[in-house]
């Protein structure tokens, strides 16, 4: 949804002069209202008010972006005020605030505030749009100011807006695809790093990116065809039948982020092998560029990719159930979180979206090695591994479940490759039925034996695991809470990150709360730490670090660790091991507090679902507190 959509003539205001925090809040109430999205303006104000209470939402720059998501909103809507002489709005730089947008989202309207917050944040960085704003002599004026921003820099949401620069020919030069297992913070900064490199080197760039919400921007047949190369910079599964014989580089999607240029350049002096692409397989099709390691691990984010929409909406309806029981003052017995017929509901559909994981984690690693022939193994070999299915016991037993899940998959995967192979000597008038019939018939027997087989093993592997975090002691659950949130900041959203965060899902599936609570407030703790070092060390940082470090104070508390990272790839070796320091700080202190987290995402958002929740945010103040320092003790002065 772009921001012009929700900012009407009657809802702006120009060069207004209120004379306290108060006073401005209650103008830009009255705007909302002028827009005609409100329908409760006493209750819409006191969503506003109760938001400030928690800290204001001045981020500094001149910048406040007061929000509110509750029943007296009636459709997202926003509000605008320039205040010329500025407001004392109690910014965190203690600068008087100049530019006021106010959000306004209805209540079951999913994270539309979230997405208008994080778009206002990133174009109100630009201190050349800040100063036309302010500079508008009239509405239209405005409008016209932050639509031609959001066509300039999100062309993909604007149909009529040029998507690249083009050559004179007309032809774009560079194409790339950014992808990364959530689809959220690391293929969008890779895709601005190679717009921008483009920019810079004067070569025309297109970027589609594979995000959580599909592929963006897509690149035509004609564009792939004139091109002279493609950057896939993914560390999942992405259509690459597509890229056959056109010179490709393969890499990680982190190296979009940090050597943008150094690709280009690659592309341009012809320093990229020629993909071709095998048969029907998709990525996993190699130009023998990547290592047999890198392999597995793109194998294996394109499952944990795909699980992890069913983790977090079920994760996050199981911990509504709980908190719904909770305020009903329901007894925390054995039917926790089912006593009140709405709790029953939403714990029923948690665990719906619960059960799906472990199969559609084997599915996807089974699909990302062999395509479609490797689906129905790597499922049902995941779904036998999350039943615990044995010879003796089809259907039942101990579940071996992720561990079970990961087995399914690359074996199932890797011997669909062999099958095809033994298929491929068949007489052609049977290449027709080989996908309907012969591959889904002798995939399913063979994942069947295996599964069944090792069913067994695996799940005392699994019930061991599980019984060694319960019987753990209080100083061992703190070393454990230390290195699970150091995992979650030493990569910021690699192999690391993600295996903590794949080890935290698995724990909530089996009732360990803490974990994930340990695994959560790691992954906040980098760009928070960050974002606090550019306000209050700001000699540390060059004026563009200092610029987007306020946008890392919304990206930790909303658990997006991915924000520190160009901040980490410009000093490695000062920035992670602070960071780790102090993520492993709070996630050490969460475990000794006993705090816990039925959801396994959404950062503060969530907090009425965390157990102990004002020593969690204790916990979480102190590791952000002490990266900071880390970083200012570390890090050299800049001129």
């Amino acid at each position: 949804m772009r921001i012009i959509d929700l900012l009407r003539p009657e809802s702006i205001s120009l060069n207004a002069s209120p004379k306290s925090k108060s006073e401005a809040i209650d103008m830009l109430v009255d705007l909302q209202v002028n827009g005609g999205c409100i329908s409760d303006k006493d209750e819409y104000k006191k969503g506003i008010i109760a938001r400030e209470e928690h800290g204001s939402t001045a981020v500094g720059e001149g910048i406040a972006i007061p929000h509110a998501k509750n029943k007296g909103v009636k459709a997202p809507s926003l509000a605008a005020m320039t205040v010329p002489e500025g407001v004392d709005y109690k910014a965190l730089d203690d600068e008087p605030s100049n530019l006021l947008f106010m959000i306004a989202a209805p209540e079951g309207g999913g994270d539309v505030h979230l997405d208008v917050l994080a778009k206002l944040m990133t174009i109100l960085m630009d201190e050349d749009f800040r100063v036309k704003l302010l500079a508008a002599k009239d509405k239209s004026e405005f409008l016209k100011i932050i639509d031609d921003m959001e066509t300039e820099k999100y062309p993909e949401e604007t149909p009529d807006a040029p998507k690249a620069a083009e050559t004179s020919d007309g032809a774009i030069k560079v194409l790339a695809v950014t992808a990364c297992p959530t689809g959220i913070a690391h293929t969008y900064m890779a895709a601005e790093a190679l717009e921008k490199a483009g920019k810079k080197l004067g070569i025309s760039i297109k970027v589609e990116t594979n995000g959580s919400g599909g592929a963006k921007n897509i690149l035509t047949k004609k564009e792939i065809e004139e091109c002279d190369g493609i950057i896939v910079a993914a560390d999942k599964t992405v259509e690459m039948g597509r890229f056959d014989g056109k010179k490709v580089i393969k890499t990680k999607v982190s190296d979009g982020i940090k050597i943008p240029e150094e690709l280009i350049n690659r592309i341009e002096s012809g320093d990229a092998p020629v993909y071709h692409h095998a048969g029907a397989k998709n990525e996993s099709d190699s130009d023998g560029s990547e290592s047999f390691g890198r392999k597995l691990y793109k194998h294996l984010m394109n499952g944990v990719s795909n699980m992890l929409p069913f983790t977090v909406a079920g994760g996050i309806f199981i911990a509504i159930a709980f908190l719904i029981d909770t305020i009903a003052g329901a007894p925390q017995d054995g039917s926790f979180g089912s006593h009140i017929a709405a709790a029953a509901f939403f714990k029923k559909m948690g665990d719906f979206a619960f059960n799906f994981m472990v199969p559609i984690l084997g599915g996807y690693i089974a699909m990302s090695i062999a395509d479609r022939p490797g689906f129905l193994v790597g499922m049902v070999g995941g779904y036998l591994a999350s039943t615990g299915s044995t010879f003796a016991n089809v259907g039942g037993g101990i579940p071996s479940g992720f561990l079970g899940a990961l087995l399914a998959g690359f074996a199932g995967g890797f011997l669909m490759l062999g099958l095809e192979k033994l298929c491929d000597r068949m007489p052609k008038a049977l290449n027709g039925i080989k996908p309907v019939l012969i591959y889904p018939l002798a995939g399913l027997g063979i994942i069947s034996v295996i599964m069944c087989a090792v069913n067994p093993f695996m799940g005392m592997i699994n019930s061991g695991l599980a019984n060694l975090l319960e019987g753990m002691g209080g100083s061992s659950k703190i070393v454990l809470g230390c290195i699970l949130g150091a995992m979650m900041s030493i990569d910021m959203g690699g192999p690391f990150n993600k295996a903590a965060y794949v080890f935290g899902t698995a724990a909530i599936a089996s009732g360990s709360y803490d974990i994930m609570a340990a695994v959560m407030i790691g992954g906040m703790v980098p760009p928070i730490a960050i974002a606090l070092s550019t306000t209050f060390f700001k000699n540390r940082w060059t004026e563009e670090e200092r610029k987007n470090g306020l946008v890392n104070y919304i990206m930790g508390l909303s658990f997006v660790t991915e924000g520190a990272i160009p901040y980490a790839a410009s000093d490695p070796l000062r920035v992670i091991p602070s960071c780790a320091i102090g993520a492993a700080t709070a996630g050490g202190l969460s475990m000794a507090f006993g705090c816990t987290l039925m959801a396994p995402h959404g950062g503060i958002f969530v907090i009425a679902v965390v157990g102990n929740w004002a020593l969690y945010l204790l916990s979480l103040a102190i590791g952000s507190i002490v990266g900071m320092l880390l970083l200012a003790l570390l890090k050299k002065k800049k001129s």
